[in-house]
């Protein structure tokens, strides 16, 4: 009989959404239309992603720009799909991290490696991987760059939402907790709501990272064998091996296209959405809009489809087991006992973190010595030099863009598509210009190539930022307006503290992704000219070609370390001072 009263209970959302005898009108014609379009295209894509692998040399990318819609649904699909893993994994990492103490002690130092570890070393890695779990099959190459993709989305989006649950309100905490919440509805009704807002603009950058490195995760060298996938990267790739600059233009127009429409077809409509989970306690007088999310709040098989999914969700949430276990009271454990477990942990964490040290050392000790180490750490302080002065540059000029944007959702919604397109661009069809400009104008190489390291990574600290003052409280606002705060008054006591931790999440990463980029951008090819600033990033560059893994791995090391030690000393304190000063209380 329960089973019986718990199958009808499930079954009542289903009921009433049968029973709605609504009559369709011409906004569900146009909210099918689109749903129907992206599910074909979406297994259109995956029926070519499960071709035999032999196809890709049967046909190879060309620059035909007949096949550029196809090569664009190829990109498009990868990236989607990676953007889907990174949440996944951001959702059960971040929160980890963010709950447990002993978590947070290895998985934050673990995002600070992961996310300084080039592109290029993941696939080393992971293409025979993937390869050998799909024998002859494109899948396993796909795979292999969806992974790729992933690692360069998945780490801005977990110290996004890991920074968001360190902030949340002590009143909301302490009101969830006086509910008596389970840890799944307080993540569904607390967390994850109070951290959408900062998480929609993080994805919104993490796609566009993606981008930044798609030309290498769909160009993928497997030894002496080089797999290219069908993709707007691979194209770009092409055309520049042959310099032809007509293709290059095009590839980037086709990109432009590609980030309009899904700008307008999913992350707007995410935004406008997202909007009603701001922290606030007035309404706010600007919202951000989106035609498409007001033509599905008019059709109404999606309100309906919207509320059966919703009671679906409470009813799941409120079943029962029929079978009661009796409850185990276990005594507390005495302070001592907390304490050696937490010595214990801090134990094997360092003995994991002396193994790896010891296995990396053995592994480069019998092929360099230690002139090599003093000379990649010497490069590695020359490309400390340049992060630090982009990220100060970037700082000045998009800090305060960003604060003026984010108050204003109508600039918001113009500025945003521009905004993406830009940080998407790849800094590879920057090379001939770059290297053009510097040989004529017979420049410093080794300060004229540092911009291309921050091209794409500056704009991490730009959407952070609109995220934070998008999120600043309109009663907060309205209250500096009555008080007449102006100038840098207004900065210091409202514009400041509201964006500072979502301030230090975008500087954190963009440092972070500055490091990486500096493999591409420290040496530049384009022709026959080939031009190359000192630093760690071209030391990696040339080992990579060469073959060298043991300086790639000494090289990836000395980097690892490098980007640790610089959040510990800056990032790291920040974080810290912003949830025990900054927080909405």
């Amino acid at each position: 009989m329960v089973f019986l009263s718990g199958d009808l209970k499930a079954a009542r959302p289903l009921a009433r959404f049968l029973r709605a005898g609504t009559v369709p009108s011409w906004a569900d014609l146009v909210a099918f239309v689109l749903l129907a379009a992206a599910a074909v295209l979406v297994l259109r894509g995956a029926e070519d992603m499960s071709q035999p692998l032999a196809a890709l040399h049967a046909v190879p990318v060309t620059l035909d720009p007949a096949r550029l819609p196809e090569y664009a649904l190829r990109t498009t699909l990868r990236m989607f799909l990676a953007l889907a893993a990174s949440l996944v994994f951001t959702f059960t990492v971040a929160t980890l991290a963010a709950k447990s103490r002993k978590a947070e002690l290895l998985i934050v130092p673990a995002l600070d490696i992961l996310q300084s570890v080039p592109i290029l070393g993941f696939l080393t890695f992971t293409v025979t991987f993937f390869m050998g779990l799909f024998p002859g099959r494109q899948l396993g190459v796909e795979c292999a760059a969806i992974f790729a993709i992933f690692t360069s989305q998945a780490w801005n989006m977990a110290f996004s939402f890991y920074q968001s649950l360190r902030a949340i309100p002590a009143d909301l905490d302490e009101v969830s907790r006086q509910f008596g919440f389970s840890p799944w509805r307080r993540f569904t009704r607390l967390e994850l709501p109070f951290a959408t807002p900062s998480l929609v603009w993080n994805v919104m950058m993490s796609m566009l990272g993606g981008w930044f490195f798609v030309v290498a995760s769909e160009a993928i060298t497997v030894g002496d064998t080089t797999v290219t996938l069908p993709g707007i990267g691979s194209w770009l790739s092409v055309a520049i091996a042959r310099q032809d600059m007509k293709a290059v233009a095009t590839g980037v127009a086709a990109m432009a296209v590609v980030i309009v429409l899904y700008d307008q077809l999913v992350f707007r409509p995410v935004v406008a959405w997202a909007d009603k989970f701001r922290f606030e306690q007035t309404a706010s007088q600007q919202r951000p809009a989106s035609w498409l999310y007001d033509l599905l709040r008019r059709a109404a098989w999606t309100r309906s489809l919207a509320r059966l999914l919703a009671d679906l969700s409470r009813t799941v949430s409120s079943l029962r087991s029929p079978v009661r276990l009796p409850s185990l009271r276990m005594p507390p454990p005495h302070p001592a006992f907390g304490r050696a477990m937490d010595v214990l942990w801090m134990a094997l964490v360092a003995m994991t973190l002396a193994g790896g040290v010891w296995l990396t050392w053995s592994f480069l000790s019998a092929r360099l010595s230690f002139g090599d180490l003093g000379e990649v750490s010497l490069l590695g302080l020359a490309t400390l030099v340049r992060v630090v002065v982009l990220i100060a540059l970037a700082t000045l000029i998009w800090v305060p863009l960003g604060v003026w944007i984010g108050l204003r959702p109508a600039w918001a919604e113009r500025l945003q598509p521009i905004a993406q397109f830009l940080a998407a661009f790849p800094a590879n069809v920057m090379f001939p210009f770059a290297v053009a400009a510097i040989v004529a104008l017979h420049l410093n190489p080794n300060i004229w190539l540092s911009p291309l390291m921050v091209l794409g990574t500056q704009w991490y600290i730009l959407f952070n930022v609109i995220a934070g003052a998008s999120a600043i409280p309109s009663d907060l606002k309205e209250a500096a307006g009555m008080f007449g705060l102006k100038g840098w008054q207004w900065w210091r006591q409202v514009a400041i503290p509201g964006i500072f931790p979502y301030y230090v999440t975008g500087a954190l990463t963009a440092s972070g992704g500055s490091w990486n980029a500096s493999i591409v951008a420290e040496a530049v090819s384009w022709g026959h000219e080939h031009l190359e600033a000192a630093g760690l990033g071209a030391y990696i560059a040339k080992a990579t070609s060469a073959g060298d893994s043991a300086r790639v791995a000494l090289g990836v090391a000395v980097m690892s370390v490098f980007v640790i030690t610089f959040n510990r000393v800056l990032w790291r304190p920040m974080y810290r001072f912003a949830e025990r000063r900054l927080r909405l209380a």
